[in-house]
């Protein structure tokens, strides 16, 4: 603790930086780095290194091996590269590996070497090859900038949605600029590229020249330039010893340092803090390190070895054969607390603290200044942000029990910074261990999200370590173990080695009823994989039918997709499972397949009603279903057939259809309906009007309203209509007419077989009284009070309700007297009533 300083290094006077080791790296290589194209992912991600690159002292023979290391130099893959000469390597903001050849062909590679896809940068990358390659990351996401053999520009902002820009020509471009990089401004990727003394801007539409405000005079040439990690500034290194810092839009300069050296450097990258002024560009040659910024010293290291720089959001990884360093401006609270003495609040909580441990009374001293002064809970805050900058897990306790101690005086101390402060330690902590190999920082774990380091343990297959960190941060399911497990059942699969009974037994002893794990989607992976038997054995653990049957149909197990769909009783379902059977089985297999499923069949066959009447008809033949062949015929005769002919065709076959079910009433009755459309056609030849389509009770009705008495009744007698139903039509109708004359001759034809008292009530309701009354009284005995009050001879139907004693036509009668002229009936109908009584 007391050399905790000791690796601290200022840069002028408001800044410190250090280096600390981060791992040893124990990964053997066989090559120096310098032999190697190499590729360092950010936040702490993986090392690519593509060993005997094409050199021209090496054999052409000697194939090259592209290796894939952890942070830690752990081996992650190795694989002997068959492809195309490579120009550069770099990594996406997924991790995948992105090798741009010389061809202009862009190979993409997972994390363990497996191959995800390829994409070609066009033509014309391909006719001129490429000279040189950057891989760069845009919010969009990682994109790929060309520099051909023909001194053109091509870029795409983001791999994922390739869109090829040709950027602009340079004037007078006649060589490979010295140095160029890719910026991203307002949302749009630029090219910044260097000619002799001159700097051009290349955006979509056009080149531009630009000039770094304050560059110091004798420029010739600029030998290495460099973007932050956020594109907002720029560093350019010139032949004159000269490192420029200003924005990246070149219209402001931040400071000019002269490092009197004018060889070029190996790399140059930024090493600033998020939130901090400080702005610090780190510049490497073969064995020397220099952390230049606003400060007329630099800080110088030496290397030992071949070095690689990493760019972070918040310093520089440093990686070399045997070590891999990190170096980062100190941030503010550490150096607060720990600078030399320091008099900050959290400096005298943190030896407050030790004070106490060793039961000493300076504790309360300390205690008592800081309270005096009123920044206890400044000091447990420094003490909390600090710990979270610190790598070694010992300094980290120590601030944060020095946090804990100074919460102890504090009434009102929210919790949740110091408990979620150790929860994130604790993750951090465990992800940097050497096994695992993710040394992200606290600023780049809060950068990244616990969600896109939980992905990346996924695609570690670091299956066991990530769940422990959703179980211990307690993420809902659906976001964590669940999520995870589905990763994990999907690289089950994968497993060709291992039966396909095995794998899905120990995924669903695993997985179980995880919620938001899909089945259904780990049978699609399996499938993908050429394992077809073991997506269908998973897919019966998918309780989703909607999710099993489209899975099911592309694996081409049709019919078992019918099965389930017809299980999940869903009839869209089963519809979509149908139209593709129908696609792709021939006519006679599938209407066999059909019959053996009675539920599709009747499905099948409410879609062909509607959709296709043919093929319908075609079913009912291949079943000798001869009564709903008739009945088809029916439908047809009136649907498709418009003249008469046809139509009695039609009807002809419906009826020898129905024949054949031997159901007789049904062909009759089609034939009856043959005749009744051939006279209604000889009805309208020859009384002219509409009578086609009419029903039978329609057609007399039609004959009765035209005056054509005779021929409604030699009708009625042809398709023995009952007298009942013709007197009933015959009287309605002569009553529309309001034919009284006629009506009364129609009544007194014969008798009535309907008797006379609906002659009363269509007369009222055609409001005639007067001809009401004449069939009134022609009524029978039974309803002939009902016809009285019917015309509203309230008085004689209650003579006729006394003479017949009937206590319910004596109340219907009742129910009639309303007004005071038939309180006298009233008052005789309750005289006959006592009467009555008397008499019993």
């Amino acid at each position: 603790m007391d050399c905790y300083t000791a690796n601290w290094n200022p840069l002028g006077d408001s800044a410190f930086y250090r280096k600390y080791e981060l791992y040893s790296m124990d990964w053997d290589l066989k090559e120096e780095l310098r032999d190697c194209l190499v590729a360092a992912a950010p936040y702490g991600g993986p090392i690519a290194l593509l060993r005997n690159p094409w050199r021209k002292e090496k054999a052409a023979s000697v194939r090259p091996v592209l290796d894939i290391y952890s942070a830690s130099g752990m081996p992650l893959a190795s694989l002997l590269w068959k492809s195309g000469p490579v120009v550069s390597l770099g990594w996406s903001a997924e991790e995948e590996l992105l090798c741009v050849q010389e061809d202009g062909a862009v190979l993409v590679y997972g994390l363990h070497g497996d191959f995800r896809r390829h994409f070609s940068m066009g033509n014309e990358v391909l006719q001129n090859r490429v000279l040189d390659a950057r891989i760069f990351h845009t919010e969009f996401g990682s994109g790929v900038a060309i520099l051909t053999g023909a001194h053109r520009f091509t870029l795409s902002a983001n791999v994922g949605d390739l869109k090829l820009r040709r950027m602009p020509e340079v004037p007078g471009l006649q060589s490979a600029p010295s140095c160029w990089t890719a910026l991203c401004q307002d949302r749009v990727a630029h090219i910044l590229l260097a000619v002799g003394p001159d700097l051009y801007l290349l955006d979509h539409a056009a080149c531009s020249a630009v000039t770094p405000p304050g560059l110091a005079p004798g420029v010739s040439s600029f030998l290495q330039m460099a973007v932050s990690f956020t594109y907002r500034h720029l560093a350019l290194f010139t032949d004159t010893g000269y490192i420029w810092m200003g924005t990246a839009s070149l219209k402001e300069k931040l400071c000019e340092f002269n490092c009197n050296i004018r060889a070029p450097p190996k790399q140059m990258v930024w090493c600033s803090r998020p939130r901090s002024k400080e702005r610090a560009v780190v510049v490497a040659w073969e064995r020397r390190l220099m952390v230049v910024g606003d400060a007329s010293e630099s800080i110088q290291f030496v290397l030992d070895e071949d070095s690689y720089l990493v760019p972070e959001l918040d310093g520089v990884r440093i990686f070399s054969r045997s070590t891999h360093e990190f170096l980062h401006e100190v941030p503010a609270a550490s150096e607060e607390i720990f600078k030399i003495a320091s008099m900050a609040p959290g400096a005298l909580l943190l030896e407050a603290q030790k004070e106490y441990e060793k039961e000493s009374q300076k504790a309360d001293e300390y205690l008592r200044e800081i309270q005096e002064l009123g920044q206890l809970t400044q000091a447990v805050q420094q003490c909390i942000e600090a710990a979270g900058h610190e790598h070694q897990p010992d300094m980290q306790k120590s601030l944060l029990r020095a946090a804990s101690f100074g919460k102890c005086f504090l009434d009102r101390f929210p919790p949740n910074s110091f408990v979620h402060m150790c929860q994130d330690l604790r993750v951090l902590n465990a992800v940097r261990d050497y096994h695992i190999g993710i040394p992200l920082t606290y600023s780049q774990y809060k950068q990244l999200t616990i969600q896109v380091l939980l992905d990346r343990l996924v695609l570690r297959r670091l299956y066991p370590l990530a769940i422990q960190i959703c179980e211990y941060l307690r993420l809902p399911e659906v976001q964590g173990v669940s999520r995870i497990l589905a990763h994990w059942a999907c690289y089950k699969v994968q497993q060709k080695d291992v039966s396909d009974e095995d794998v899905a037994r120990a995924i669903n002893q695993k997985l179980g009823d995880t919620p938001g794990v899909s089945y259904s989607d780990i049978a699609a992976r399996a499938y993908g994989c050429g394992r077809t038997e073991l997506a269908i054995k998973l897919l019966e653990y998918e309780p989703r039918s909607g999710e099993q049957v489209p899975l099911l149909l592309k694996m081409k197990r049709s019919k078992l997709a019918l099965s389930k769909a017809i299980e999940s009783g869903d009839t869209d379902l089963v519809f979509t499972v149908l139209l593709h059977l129908k696609n792709e089985l021939n006519r006679g297999d599938f209407f066999m397949t059909l019959r053996n499923q009675p539920m599709a069949l009747s499905l099948y066959r409410q879609f062909c009603k509607h959709q296709e009447l043919e093929t319908l008809k075609d079913l009912y033949n291949q079943d000798d279903n001869h009564q709903e062949l008739g009945s088809f015929h029916i439908r047809a005769s009136y649907a498709a057939e418009e003249r008469i002919e046809g139509r009695v065709a039609a009807l002809q076959t419906a009826a020898d259809a129905f024949y054949k079910a031997k159901n007789e009433f049904a062909a009759k009755a089609t034939e009856d309906q043959m005749r009744l459309l051939r006279l209604q056609r000889r009805l309208e030849d020859e009384l002219g009007g509409q009578f086609l389509d009419l029903s039978l009770h329609d057609t007399v009705t039609t004959l009765i309203l035209g005056g054509h008495n005779k021929r409604a009744e030699q009708l009625a007698r042809d398709f023995r209509v009952p007298d009942k139903r013709l007197w009933w039509l015959k009287l309605t109708a002569l009553a529309d007419l309001e034919d009284w004359e006629e009506l009364e001759k129609f009544s007194k034809s014969k008798k009535s077989p309907i008797g006379y008292l609906p002659f009363v009530e269509i007369c009222m309701k055609q409001h005639n009284k007067y001809e009401a009354k004449k069939y009134a009284s022609r009524v029978g005995p039974e309803q002939k009070v009902k016809a009285l009050l019917l015309v509203g001879d309230v008085a004689q139907a209650a003579d006729v309700a006394i003479e017949h004693r009937n206590e319910a036509e004596l109340s219907l009668v009742l129910s009639h007297c309303t007004g005071a002229t038939d309180g006298a009936t009233a008052d005789k109908i309750q005289r006959a009533r006592a009467q009555a009584q008397k008499n019993q």
